[in-house]
């Protein structure tokens, strides 16, 4: 075995021996029997996307499943929403098992991950700067109610179709999943700059990503038997965070820190009570003054946010009346 530096691998008993396949230099590896993926496994009873692991600024190490047909388990467990792996962690994707360790000597000889090897040959920067971010929290409705009414099988299936879907969504408009938090997905955006013109058309693509993550939502029961449409609400929030570059060469992974985030999570939650799907906060609502939204669109009403000692002014709107002010405004430009 070749030695390298301590870092998180998977480890894979093969008929010729043991694989060690490294965790490292990129933050997320997917899994399948496709040649596109980075770990390929030629296992029938695994889907051609099957799952992805994807590491985050704490060192941990999340578990997805893509919608995969027979599913992906941890311990035995089938995973339906996304888990932190831990140390010693059985994972099997149809019939083949994996151990995930951390950290533990790796052999990337062996290894069939294959990232990019271009960007792996570049070194690493770490650096925090203050930079102008908009976060944005989606929140899956009513998930536990339905879990509770579908076999477990349909339902890992749909919801993880839906976290495959809405990484797609948020990647097309400019972004990636930040972080999972059981049946919701963070999204951060770092803006070019802080003109309020070039500002405001950066959220309007935020914006443009959530209609369509809703959309997405919305049709996911015509595709499986779920026993109600999938709804999520949406919470979005624009900041100035320390944002810390943790990613390889051409390719940083931002991790923002501050209130901004926090921020935003408490949006999302507000809207369960208010009765919309969409809240932002005064700052972004401000910033989009450059594209002539009213109060007309996103209603402001005053919110005592959890954590928060004063109330806050919050915008939010339903997911009708967005779609309507998204299209009227394509018109307009068009």
């Amino acid at each position: 075995m070749v030695i390298s530096q301590l870092s998180p691998y998977l480890a894979l008993s093969t008929a010729s021996g043991h694989r060690y396949l490294p965790l490292q230099d990129v933050h997320y590896w997917t899994v399948g029997r496709s040649d596109d993926n980075n770990l390929v496994l030629p296992d029938r009873w695994i889907s051609r996307n099957h799952a992805m692991f994807q590491a985050i600024d704490s060192g941990q190490f999340y578990l997805i499943d893509l919608g995969s047909r027979n599913g992906s388990f941890v311990n035995g467990r089938r995973v339906t929403v996304p888990v932190i792996l831990k140390d010693g962690d059985l994972i099997v994707f149809g019939q083949t098992e994996l151990h995930f360790f951390s950290p533990k000597l790796v052999d990337p000889a062996t290894s069939k991950l294959r990232p990019n090897r271009e960007k792996l040959s570049l070194p690493t920067a770490m650096l925090h700067v203050r930079r102008l971010i908009s976060v944005m929290v989606v929140d899956i409705r009513d998930f536990t109610v339905m879990a509770r009414q579908i076999d477990e099988k349909v339902l890992a299936e749909a919801i993880g179709t839906w976290f495959r879907r809405a990484g797609e969504i948020i990647g097309q408009h400019g972004s990636g999943i930040d972080k999972y938090i059981g049946d919701a997905v963070m999204a951060v955006w770092v803006h070019s700059s802080e003109d309020s013109t070039a500002t405001a058309v950066e959220i309007h693509r935020i914006l443009e990503a959530v209609s369509a993550l809703a959309q997405m939502s919305n049709t996911l029961h015509h595709q499986f038997p779920l026993p109600f449409p999938l709804r999520i609400g949406a919470g979005l929030n624009t900041g100035y965070a320390m944002v810390g570059n943790t990613g390889s060469g051409d390719h940083p992974d931002y991790t923002p820190i501050g209130d901004a985030v926090n921020a935003a999570f408490r949006l999302e939650s507000s809207t369960k009570t208010s009765g919309l799907d969409v809240a932002i906060g005064e700052s972004t609502y401000a910033r989009m003054q450059a594209l002539g939204v009213s109060e007309s669109i996103f209603q402001p009403h005053s919110v005592l946010l959890k954590g928060y000692e004063t109330p806050m002014m919050v915008h939010g709107s339903t997911f009708a009346t967005l779609n309507q002010w998204l299209t009227n405004l394509g018109s307009e430009n068009s």
